[in-house]
């Protein structure tokens, strides 16, 4: 008996020394919440930046292996507002390939919003692809005190926990919070956060940390990517460091503020099946937008008013727009329901009859009804033979209101109909 119980704590040990180490790094990833101190700024520039004007600037990160980091960054105050009005604001977050975008800012300035764009991998916003050194691979011109920049799909997981990119990405983002929540002109209650892309990622991760931003926005990228069919999957699928610590589902049950996912059914790099499984773990209420044709990359977004509408509507209300109260199929019908403030004009149901990748099937789109009654947004589509996912989308004006991503088990003819899946 002894001997058998020696062998157990053997097999056992290991395995609860790993998970109690996740725990710790877990707990050490929250504990960038606390970052609430305000950073310092290498100069001037952000306490006496005046409305009507974009500066840039720079202010302290998180030392990287024993150096002092520095975040490059965009600060817009709109123009028209009083001396001690206080107006909300926003962090905005690039995706892989991006930077600081001065132009970002001026949209949100536009809308009313102060806005603070950074750069996370230690760039500028000046490209230089020719240089053989002092850039970063995508090609941005890299500072002096530059910390990590990104290496493929959490390519430094076997680097302690404060060396990685994520780390330093979240803490940058938290940290340009605490900074714009500092500004004379802005309401700290009232500052958002958008990412694109692999800020989307950043983004569903930050939200779950720093529970003090009063809504988020997450575009294309999300969580649970381990699981997806693409690159993703294959990069991360037997990644134990993404899985136990990184993946954004791990903090997104502390998300309580109203979160906008935004995205499109051919995306190829963030599966609508991963996407839903992310937004279904946050606490705090939602809104899906899921735009046909939308294309992946920084414009979209910009170019559309979903973004801008779900931010004043929150707030202004404390709340999204628009809510999903109900969404089913039965007998063949798709059935969903809204509580709007805005007025339907149309609603039409998205849907695919193929399998694999949701970014790399054929999507099609169908006339639904739409119906309106004691406040109530109601819309009916019958569902294609053979239907493996679908959604349905309100529209008034540029808006879109999606319901949840509904995935269906596969028929027979369904299941021999797989299309290929990308490993872009």
């Amino acid at each position: 008996m002894k001997i058998f119980l020696c062998s157990l704590l053997l097999i056992v040990s290991p395995y609860t020394s790993r998970a109690s180490e996740f725990n710790a790094d877990r707990q050490a990833v929250l504990a960038l919440g606390n970052l609430s101190a305000v950073p310092p700024v290498s100069d001037d520039s952000f306490s006496t930046s005046t409305p009507g004007t974009i500066t840039s600037l720079f202010f302290d990160g998180l030392s990287y292996k024993g150096k002092p980091t520095r975040v490059f960054a965009w600060l817009g105050i709109p123009k028209e507002i009083a001396p001690r009005e206080k107006i909300p604001g926003i962090i905005l977050v690039h995706g892989g390939g991006g930077t600081a975008f001065k132009e970002w800012v001026e949209r949100w300035n536009d809308q009313g919003f102060a806005a603070l764009s950074i750069a996370v991998e230690g760039q500028i916003d000046k490209k230089d692809t020719k240089a053989k050194q002092g850039t970063i691979p995508t090609g941005w011109k890299q500072h002096a005190f530059s910390g990590p920049y990104r290496t493929g799909i959490y390519g430094d997981s076997d680097k302690p926990l404060r060396d990685q990119w994520m780390y330093h990405a979240v803490a940058d983002t938290i940290l340009a919070h605490s900074l714009l929540r500092s500004h004379p002109n802005v309401n700290p209650e009232n500052i958002g956060v958008m990412g694109i892309s692999w800020g989307g990622v950043i983004t569903s991760t930050v939200v779950g940390i720093d529970t003090r931003f009063a809504f988020g926005i997450p575009t294309y990228g999300c969580g649970h990517l381990a699981n997806a069919g693409n690159q993703y999957g294959n990069a991360l699928g037997n990644n134990t460091v993404y899985r136990e610590i990184w993946d954004p589902i791990h903090y997104l049950p502390r998300a309580a503020m109203p979160l906008l996912w935004q995205s499109w059914p051919e995306d190829k790099h963030f599966p609508l099946d991963c996407q839903a499984l992310s937004y279904q773990r946050s606490s705090g209420p939602r809104l899906v937008s899921l735009r046909p044709g939308m294309g992946h990359g920084h414009g979209p977004p910009w170019n559309h008013a979903d973004s801008y509408a779900f931010a004043k509507s929150v707030i202004e209300t404390g709340k999204p727009w628009c809510k999903q109260t109900e969404v089913a199929t039965k007998h063949g019908m798709a059935k969903a329901s809204f509580n709007s403030s805005k007025t339907f004009e149309t609603a039409v149901l998205v849907s695919t009859c193929n399998l694999g990748v949701t970014g790399s099937r054929h999507w099609v789109e169908s006339p639904a009804s739409l119906r309106h009654d004691n406040g109530l947004w109601t819309a009916t589509a019958p569902l294609p033979k053979n239907t493996t996912g679908w959604f349905l989308n309100c529209k008034v004006g540029d808006l879109i209101a999606s319901t949840d991503f509904q995935q269906i088990a596969p028929t027979r003819e369904s299941s021999q109909n797989v299309l290929p899946t990308s490993r872009q």
